[in-house]
């Protein structure tokens, strides 16, 4: 499924009226206008400083903001249905791109990939089987090891058989995922194992819409 952070303190002074007898005295408002220019003179500067206070908080709120899904979490909207019932077309997922830097991906998480195929950027799907174990698919069911796995995700789906040879094992560092709405996924049964690398992170919690926002 494709997916589609200096105030002038003399203005008053320069501006101040001069007391000697070669001048006449200033007129009762003149003073006032005095007053106000100085008053304009030290605001300006503060306004600027203000507005460049701003463009730094702005352009420092943005770099964390990048740096956050960049490293971190990272929130995708689902354009198709490759994972319904679980995650339906619309839905509004968020990404844990930090956890796989410390563990890789288990058996039943939910993953973002970048596409083996390069049709789209991102896929959405569950990983199924890691490196080490060997899958197969017998009938409508998937087996690990030899073992059939219940999977209710999928909400009693068959799963159809792969275009590749099977049973296959899959090599350290890398995982085989499939959609759980496995008679509409193009997954590893059409693009094969899938390597850590291009795992980009584990989505983890809907956030729209509001009537089903929860854990996935």
């Amino acid at each position: 499924m494709n997916l589609h952070s200096p105030q002038s303190t003399h203005a008053t002074d320069e501006l101040a009226p001069v007391a000697d007898e070669t001048y006449p005295a200033l007129g009762a408002d003149e003073p006032d206008e005095t007053i106000e220019t100085a008053a304009d003179a030290e605001r300006a500067p503060s306004f600027l400083r203000w507005l460049g206070e701003l463009v730094v908080m702005i352009a420092v709120a943005f770099l964390l903001a990048t740096g956050v899904r960049t490293f971190i979490v990272q929130p995708y909207i689902v354009p198709s249905g490759s994972m319904v019932p679980t995650i339906e077309i619309g839905d509004r997922v968020i990404a844990n791109k930090f956890i796989y830097r410390f563990e890789e991906p288990q058996p039943g998480d939910i993953v973002v990939l970048d596409d083996p195929t390069g049709e789209v950027p991102t896929l959405i799907k569950r990983v199924v089987a890691v490196g080490g174990q060997t899958v197969d698919i017998e009938g409508d069911r998937v087996l690990i090891d030899g073992q059939p796995v219940d999977e209710p995700y999928t909400h009693g789906q068959p799963t159809r058989a792969a275009d590749i040879p099977m049973p296959i094992t899959i090599p350290e560092g890398s995982v085989w995922v499939m959609g759980d709405n496995r008679p509409n996924s193009k997954d590893s049964r059409v693009y094969g194992t899938v390597e850590l690398e291009d795992v980009n992170g584990e989505a983890f919690f809907r956030f729209w819409p509001l009537d089903r926002i929860g854990p996935l």
